[in-house]
């Protein structure tokens, strides 16, 4: 190997080697193979993870709030990110809880709007519940110390 270095678009390494042989130089890029992510559904069925399925259900639950297209694919990127670090098989129980969690964390309305079809809401109890527990979460947020 003659030469090292990230390619232009950071993606993959550049490398400048040389034939042993002859000494003719060529160009070689290395790219980071990913491991796919199997969403692992209720029935038992086994589909890959499909970023367009998770932000479908964000505009869903976000349709006329105050929630940015860029703010559903940065949440998406750091579940989808998330996901990846746990391995590869997840169930899709997990990918819900993790969508809801920081959606939490954007917007309550469009939280709750998730967790009615994501927990498959049948009554008002459920509602109440939810929202008991969106409550809770908020009020022990405002009474962490804040970190800098």
């Amino acid at each position: 190997m003659v030469d090292s270095r990230q390619s232009e678009d950071g993606g993959a390494i550049r490398r400048r080697r040389a034939c042993l042989a002859c000494q003719h130089r060529f160009t070689t890029f290395e790219r980071l193979e990913e491991v796919p992510l199997v969403v692992v559904k209720r029935s038992g069925g086994r589909e890959p993870f499909d970023r367009a399925k998770v932000i479908a259900g964000l505009e869903a639950a976000t349709k006329a709030r105050p929630v940015e297209p860029q703010q559903l694919e940065e949440l998406t990127t750091a579940v989808e990110e998330s996901l990846r670090l746990e391995g590869g098989d997840v169930p899709s129980s997990e990918v819900g809880r993790a969508v809801l969690e920081r959606l939490r964390d954007l917007d309550v309305v469009a939280a709750v709007r998730f967790a009615s079809v994501y927990k498959e809401f049948d009554d008002l109890a459920d509602f109440e519940r939810e929202l008991t527990e969106l409550t809770h979460s908020a009020l022990i947020k405002a009474t962490e110390p804040k970190r800098h």
